[in-house]
């Protein structure tokens, strides 16, 4: 039960939407920084592959954005960021309650056996 695709692929979406709010947080941190370049995670797509291959397992990538830059060459754009970081957390609290519903499942499965 511990290795379904379901755990796995729930595990690997909060791995993976962890990095991007530490990914976040780096670049609101470098939001005056010279020639920073904003961070961007993307792991969705790998996961929706990894899914329909049965394992659920997917890896995070991250990269540099592409987005054009300030004069002083940072493209940390705030309001970008701030709703990623909404978003992610929203992301990341959902994916632990379906994680935690999947367990509370096994305890009660456990408990009535």
């Amino acid at each position: 039960m511990f290795d379904s695709v379901t755990i796995s692929a729930l595990s690997s979406a909060l791995d993976g939407l962890a990095l991007r709010q530490r990914a976040i947080a780096d670049n609101i941190a470098n939001v005056n920084t010279p020639n920073y370049h904003a961070k961007r995670v993307q792991f969705e797509e790998a996961l929706v592959d990894a899914v329909a291959a049965g394992t659920g397992r997917a890896t995070a990538t991250v990269e540099d954005s592409l987005e054009p830059t300030r004069l002083d060459g940072n493209n940390v754009n705030l309001d970008t960021e701030t709703l990623s970081s909404i978003d992610t957390m929203l992301r990341y609290q959902f994916a632990t309650q379906a994680i935690n519903g999947s367990f509370s499942s096994m305890r009660t499965a456990m408990r009535t056996s």
